[in-house]
């Protein structure tokens, strides 16, 4: 712009009127309205609020809803994350300590504390869910891609973990299928592990385990064997141990000595247990203190979390020497179900049995539906049945009456067994079959 331009647009602009100003003056009202007036009525304001947020939850409950409640979780298959925490449990529960987990909460520390000592490593971090703990723990290992886990098939942590494992980590799955159809072994994990410097692929940087994985146990002398092959070559060790519970109670091995391969381990404590909320994560100092940065990452940073530590310790103390009972109970629900003509899929060692009906000429979903319409139901969810804490004798005798009747009706019907067995149109690889309720 020309210096005359420029001196024509400053008196244009000069040369305009000025706008109105604008007053604002208090009415007298407003002026002489007392202090006290303005209170009163903002307390009004207050109470009206705190009118709308309340709420009565008890209310909710029907008299003696926790008892039926609890019948029910006596009569379900579903899965052991049903259990609910009992009266002494929430008693004990309640008198933890109310520090804040994010800064210092005694109960919480006492009881990691207790959780690394058990399992043999320095350190452990609770966490409000298996899930977050063993994706806390694959992004802690996992530093600098191009990666992967190599991991079963059927590993938690690749079906039922919302993909989590390549959404937090970018992390590219292994996903193996044991030769043996039970178990990885070392021979599995040579002949698929991906090691070298070639570019065309990622490389392994984790070999995660699960044990139990589907209620069987893996061979500690096989995990050991691929953990020394794994140190030796640069990998880290990873277990989903959510119910590793149930493998110490079982074969009488600690759990210090079934920890001692990995170099991270997963501790479920709101399955077999009973707890209502938590696993905890184990390891070495500094993975642990990453760990406790991606928890409050990944939005796990809770608060007042003594009273959960003080049920899970609880659910350690009472609930781990009942696994045995389970056990024996799981094993009592297989027998009865050979005896009539179902067919088990794959060792029952612990608290899981997975069967196919098919063969006395049941569908699972017609199964499910007659079992939910007994007078007592009893609330199955597909091809898996799972025992718990909880579980009552008397619901495993109704079951195998249940199955035991629908065989006689399909016998009586005409039904033959075929010589070929029926697998429900799947194949026995897939042995969780879900029915929708």
């Amino acid at each position: 712009m020309s210096w005359s331009l420029a001196r024509r647009s400053l008196s244009n602009l000069l040369s305009r009127p000025p706008k109105p100003t604008v007053c604002l003056t208090l009415s007298p009202t407003s002026a002489r309205r007392p202090v006290s007036a303005m209170a009163a009525n903002m307390d009004a304001v207050r109470a009206q609020i705190a009118e709308e947020v309340k709420v009565d939850l008890s209310a909710l409950l029907e008299k003696d809803e926790n008892k039926r409640g609890f019948e029910e979780v006596s009569r379900s298959f579903i899965s052991d994350t049903i259990t609910a925490p009992t009266p002494d449990m929430l008693a004990y529960a309640s008198r933890a300590s109310i520090g804040d987990a994010v800064y210092h909460e005694p109960t919480t520390l006492a009881f990691e504390a207790h959780m690394a000592k058990i399992t043999g490593k320095e350190d452990a971090l609770f966490l409000p869910s298996g899930t977050m703990s063993n994706q806390i723990a694959l992004r802690t290992h996992l530093k600098q891609p191009p990666y992967a886990v190599l991991c079963d098939h059927r590993s938690h942590i690749v079906r039922y973990e919302a993909g989590g494992l390549a959404f937090h980590s970018g992390a590219h799955s292994q996903m193996v299928v044991p030769t043996n159809g039970k178990h990885l072994t070392l021979e599995d994990v040579e002949e698929n592990i991906v090691l070298g410097q070639d570019i065309h692929s990622a490389p392994t940087e984790v070999i995660s385990l699960e044990n139990t994985l589907n209620g069987t146990i893996f061979p500690h002398e096989e995990i050991v064997r691929i953990s020394e092959y794994a140190h030796r070559v640069g990998v880290k060790m990873h277990l989903d141990g959510a119910r590793i519970w149930h493998v110490a109670a079982e074969t009488g091995i600690s759990i210090k000595e079934l920890c001692s391969p990995f170099d991270s381990v997963s501790l479920c404590l709101s399955k077999g247990l009973g707890a209502p909320i938590g696993s905890c994560l184990v390891g070495s100092k500094d993975f642990i203190a990453k760990a406790r940065w991606f928890r409050k990452l990944f939005g796990g940073g809770m608060r007042q979390t003594g009273f959960m530590a003080a049920a899970a310790a609880y659910a350690l103390t009472h609930n781990f020497p009942r696994l045995t009972a389970v056990h024996q109970l799981t094993k009592k629900l297989e027998a009865g179900l050979r005896e009539i003509g179902v067919d088990i899929i794959g060792p029952v060692d612990t608290c899981m049995v997975f069967f196919d009906p098919s063969p006395i000429g049941v569908t699972l979903t017609e199964l499910v539906e007659r079992a939910r319409a007994l007078p007592e139901p009893i609330k199955l969810g597909g091809s898996r049945l799972v025992v718990h804490i909880q579980t009552s004798p008397k619901a495993v005798e109704d079951l195998l009456a249940l199955v035991r009747q629908l065989a006689e009706e399909k016998k009586a019907a005409g039904f033959v067994k075929p010589e070929t067995p029926l697998t429900n149109g799947r194949s026995h690889k897939n042995m969780y079959v879900k029915v929708k309720a």
